[in-house]
């Protein structure tokens, strides 16, 4: 419950700057100009992420005859979900990792690597396969497209303020520009953390849930132990920074990153999270 109602609060929080920008750039016109471009972005990203995803970490559907026992796993957690069974793909890289997406319930998909296929035993990616259901039941794939759209788009509106600014746009008006100009730079920053803390918060989500549908914690526990060493050793060399935030572990952590600006919470506090969940 804590949960969700952060993630309410940090949309909200993305919402309040979208509007600021929205306002700053162009008054009521501006808003209603940035109003459409969300929309847009947002119709795109609710229709075609999944495709688009799927066809940049370069996976194919899973055939049953390959990988028996996943999709066995996928049917028995489906139905303790009270989900549609997902199709499944594989990924063709050796960073240990898997991420759910789709734009809803009866269409969704969850991809493996080959990575992560090698590495767990059938307990372990059971948490796995578990928390990426979680991410569908939740309906996480529509809040990350959400939110990733309103950054996007505030990013978007303060380079456009601050040029504006810059090459003299507010001249004949009361702003301060130096003002504009702060704003301009820093609501992008402060939307990226919120935009983070989000799909951290989602994390938490799911690890409780995938839990729950599993029955159990420790298989996840183990499995993002090793998931989060098994990264560090072959980081993904697929796809980039901007969908690292589906994956169950970072797929790029063998670079350094603060955890401020890191889209996954620690495994240790993942961990100890797991761990107190009444089953």
């Amino acid at each position: 419950m804590f949960n969700q109602f952060r993630t309410a609060l940090l949309l909200g929080l993305l919402g309040g700057l979208f509007l600021l920008v929205g306002g700053l750039l162009g008054g009521q016109q501006g808003l209603i100009i940035a109003l459409v471009f969300a929309i847009v972005m947002n119709f795109g990203a609710y229709w075609y992420s999944d495709k688009l995803v799927l066809k940049i970490y370069r996976a194919r559907e899973l055939e049953v005859k390959e990988y028996a026992h996943v999709h066995r796993l996928v049917n028995v957690l489906a139905k303790k979900a009270n989900l549609p069974k997902p199709k499944l793909y594989l990924i063709p890289s050796h960073n240990p990792n898997a991420f759910a997406t789709g734009r809803n319930q009866d269409h969704a998909a969850i991809g493996v690597t080959i990575g992560i296929l090698n590495l767990l035993n059938d307990k372990e990616l059971k948490g796995v396969l578990a928390h990426e259901l979680s991410h569908i039941k939740n309906r996480d794939i529509l809040i990350g497209s959400l939110a990733a759209t309103i950054a996007t788009t505030i990013s978007f509106l303060a380079s456009m303020a601050k040029w504006t600014a810059i090459f003299g746009g507010y001249r004949n008006r009361d702003n301060n520009i130096v003002g504009i100009l702060a704003v301009a730079i820093i609501t992008p920053i402060i939307a990226g953390i919120i935009q983070m803390a989000i799909s951290r918060s989602r994390e938490f989500l799911a690890d409780e849930t995938g839990a729950k549908i599993a029955g159990d914690w420790k298989g996840l526990a183990s499995a993002l132990k090793k998931l989060e060493k098994g990264s560090k050793h072959f980081p993904m060399r697929l796809g980039g920074e901007a969908s690292a935030h589906m994956f169950i572990v970072h797929p790029f952590t063998g670079k350094s990153m603060m955890n401020l600006f890191s889209t996954h919470p620690s495994t240790d506090e993942r961990v100890n999270r797991l761990s107190k969940i009444k089953l």
